[in-house]
């Protein structure tokens, strides 16, 4: 064990546990661990890491903004973060009522919505069972998994759990008091559940049962976004457009950064003062998001749909594979037995960085820059440690 591992329990919380490698550096789809095995990254920092490790245009971006200018607060304005809203706005297609509200995290990016949905003048908001929306108070109490929830208790009120793509169940719930209803929240691939894609015409439904009663729609696209399943955003699949849209992970490529889109009404519910943070909107971070926005064009997000095909295809070719679930390169591979955390465990003996959201689904969410090679070398990988794990049982 590395001097890094001995010494983590020793200085840090207890709250990750002491992790199974030490990483200490990486180059596109591969990192490197402290006794110098290579592995294929098919995680990327859990959807973070979208151009892969060491991209050149985020080094040369975020080396010549911090050479330049590294923070400033919102007390001023720089280039880098009006270039950035500018990039999303454009991307998110609504129009140019289209604000930005940056931030550091998808939990404080969904902290932000909560907020907005409360300044509606209405107090209830709607969330999904099994959903997750983040760590903090607010974004805990979105979140519909009670093993969260349970310890942090009592959390803000006013939220009720729906049935995941229950569409007819969600609707009777918004009639029984519609004029008190804020906003609904929902993934449109739930990741840390098993990546489970809601139904097909379910957001289509949610987006007509909110403008019917003048509701917030708002989609967590934190770990779907930034051309993760195909499209910019997944909730493009549908054509439809959201009131309020939450974002980070890939949007950095691997720097922090977070960011709460609103469009028309929405738009205009934060006043100076309402809310704030001192490091959201850093100049670096929103370099290097610049960066990232720049490359993942409508084409790269068309490669982003086409490898995940190609992905899909050979790991349902795999006996131990039930089903893969999810779209473009964010896939959930469900397996024919509960082995997917042995899996994770084996992964390293075969080169592989893998992650178990589930304990039958092993979750792929590799750098989207992988390339045709390296997806049908994970497969084989795969398939042989399956393989093993069979042989075991």
């Amino acid at each position: 064990m590395s001097d890094t591992l001995d010494r983590w329990p020793e200085v840090l919380m207890n709250n990750y546990g002491t992790p199974p490698v030490e990483l200490v550096s990486g180059e596109g789809t591969t990192v490197v661990d402290s006794e110098g095995r290579h592995h294929l990254d098919l995680l990327a920092g859990i959807a973070v890491n979208a151009l892969g490790h060491a991209h050149p245009a985020i080094t040369a971006a975020v080396t010549e903004q911090i050479q330049q200018l590294g923070h400033v607060s919102n007390l001023f304005a720089s280039a880098p973060v009006v270039e950035a809203a500018g990039r999303l706005q454009e991307l998110l297609g609504a129009g140019e009522s289209t604000r930005v509200f940056f931030c550091n995290s998808g939990g404080e990016a969904n902290e932000a919505a909560f907020k907005l949905a409360r300044l509606t003048g209405r107090s209830r908001v709607l969330a999904a069972v099994d959903g997750f929306h983040g760590r903090t108070m607010g974004s805990l109490a979105l979140t519909g998994q009670p093993d969260k929830r349970k310890p942090f208790e009592p959390l803000p009120t006013g939220v009720e759990f729906y049935p995941y793509g229950d569409l007819d169940y969600l609707t009777k719930m918004v009639e029984t008091n519609p004029s008190d209803t804020a906003a609904i929240i929902l993934e449109p691939i739930q990741g840390e559940t098993g990546v489970i894609p809601a139904p097909e015409g379910f957001l289509t439904g949610v987006r007509k049962l909110c403008d019917t009663h003048g509701i917030l729609m708002i989609v967590d696209e934190v770990q779907t976004g930034v051309g993760r399943t195909g499209d910019f955003f997944a909730h493009q699949h549908e054509g439809v457009t959201p009131d309020v849209v939450t974002m980070a992970k890939g949007l950095g490529g691997g720097l922090p950064i977070g960011a709460t889109l609103a469009t028309g009404k929405a738009a205009e519910l934060f006043a100076p003062g309402a809310h704030g943070t001192t490091f959201g909107g850093n100049p670096v971070a929103c370099a290097a998001a610049n960066a990232v926005l720049k490359i993942v064009d409508e084409q790269f997000c068309a490669d982003v749909a086409a490898k995940g095909w190609r992905f899909t295809a050979a790991l349902n070719k795999l006996d131990a594979v039930a089903e893969v679930r999810g779209r473009g390169l964010m896939l959930g591979v469900v397996l024919n037995a509960p082995v997917a955390k042995e899996a994770v465990k084996l992964g390293f003996d075969h080169g592989l960085i893998l992650n178990a959201p589930a304990a039958d689904v092993i979750r792929l969410t590799p750098p989207l820059v992988i390339t045709e090679d390296e997806i049908d070398t994970a497969v084989d990988r795969i398939s042989t440690l399956l393989d093993e794990l069979t042989q075991k049982a």
